[in-house]
C-alpha cells in the first residue's frame, strides 16, 4: 500500500518537477547545455574552490575571469567561458569616442592573450549615453569595434557586447535593448561579432523573453541567467520560467555557453553550493 502510494504521489507531480527530482537523484547532466557559472556570485570562496565547486556539479566552466587567473582555470582543467579585463569599466565603453583610444589599445592586446590561452569569448560594454542619442552612440560603437573586428576574426576571439537593465541596476547604460544590441551586431557584420544576452536584465527592460531571443538568435554568442526580481535564485519565487526559456534556446540551436550569474541563496558555502546545483539542473533540459 505504501508502495502504491509513493507512486501515485510522483504521478501527481508536473513532468518539469519529475525531470529535475530524476536529475536531483542521479546527479549527472545531460549535455545539451554547456553550463558555466559567474566568478562574482561565490565571494566567500576563492577561484580554487569555485573550480572545485563547478565540477562536483558536473560542468567545467567559469565566467568573467581575467588573464591573472587563467592558471588557476588551467591547472583545474575548467574553461573560461568568458574572458574579461580588457574594458575600462561599465560606464566607459565603445560609445564615446574619447574612450577609444584606451579601447582599442587594451583589445587588441587581449585578443591575442584569450587566443593564446586557447579561449575565444571576451566581453565588451557600451558605457552610459550622458545624454547622447542612441542613433549617435551605436554608430560610435560600430566605428571603435570595426578597427579591432579584423584582429579578432584573425585570431578567432569573438566579442560580446553585454545587455544590461538601465532601470534598475544601471542607470543611463546605452545597450540596454535586445534591438539596440541586434542592429550593432548586424551593422559591424563579423562572425566574431555578438551579443551577451543577459536574460535578467532583458526581462527587466523589456520582457517577451523567448520571442526576443528567438529573433536575436543569429548573433548570440552567450547567456547570463539570473532571478527576477532581485537577482536570487532562479526557483518558483521568481517571475521568469527558466525551463521553457533553455528550451526555446535550444531551439535556436545555440552551442554557446549559459552562465549562472545570480545571488545564491543560503547563508552557508554548503547552502550557497546547493542553491546553484538546483539552478543548473533546473537549466539542465
Amino acid at each position: 500500500m505504501l508502495k502504491q502510494l509513493s507512486l501515485g504521489a510522483i504521478a501527481m507531480l508536473a513532468p518539469n518537477a519529475i525531470n529535475l527530482a530524476m536529475a536531483q537523484a542521479s546527479g549527472s547532466l545531460k549535455g545539451n547545455i554547456h553550463h558555466s557559472v559567474c566568478r562574482w556570485t561565490f565571494p566567500h570562496l576563492n577561484l580554487p574552490q569555485v573550480c572545485g565547486l563547478a565540477k562536483s556539479i558536473g560542468f567545467s566552466a567559469v565566467d568573467l575571469i581575467g588573464p591573472k587567473e587563467w592558471s588557476i582555470l588551467k591547472s583545474h582543467h575548467i574553461d573560461s567561458s568568458m574572458c574579461n579585463g580588457a574594458e575600462i569599466s561599465l560606464t566607459k565603453g565603445w560609445n564615446d569616442p574619447q574612450y577609444h583610444s584606451t579601447l582599442i589599445k587594451n583589445y587588441l592586446e587581449h585578443i591575442e592573450l584569450v587566443s593564446k590561452a586557447g579561449y575565444k569569448n571576451l566581453i565588451c560594454f557600451t558605457g552610459n549615453r550622458r545624454g547622447m542619442d542612441n542613433e549617435v552612440g551605436l554608430q560610435n560603437c560600430v566605428n571603435g569595434l570595426k578597427k579591432i573586428m579584423s584582429h579578432a576574426e584573425k585570431h578567432g576571439v569573438i566579442l560580446h557586447m553585454e545587455i544590461l537593465n538601465s532601470r534598475i541596476d544601471h542607470i543611463d547604460y546605452m545597450a540596454d535593448s535586445s534591438d539596440w544590441t541586434f542592429e550593432l551586431c548586424k551593422r559591424i557584420d563579423s562572425p566574431n561579432m555578438k551579443m551577451l544576452f543577459d536574460i535578467y536584465h532583458v526581462q527587466i527592460n523589456e520582457g517577451d523573453i523567448i520571442r526576443r531571443l528567438q529573433k536575436c538568435a543569429p548573433y548570440i554568442g552567450h547567456y547570463h541567467t539570473g532571478g527576477v526580481p532581485g537577482r536570487g535564485e532562479i526557483t518558483e519565487n521568481q517571475e521568469l520560467n527558466y525551463r521553457a526559456i533553455m528550451k526555446a534556446i535550444l531551439a535556436t540551436g545555440f552551442q554557446g555557453y549559459v552562465a549562472q550569474e545570480f545571488d545564491p541563496s543560503g547563508n552557508t558555502p554548503e547552502e550557497k553550493a546547493s542553491s546553484l546545483k538546483r539552478a543548473t539542473l533546473l537549466c539542465d533540459v
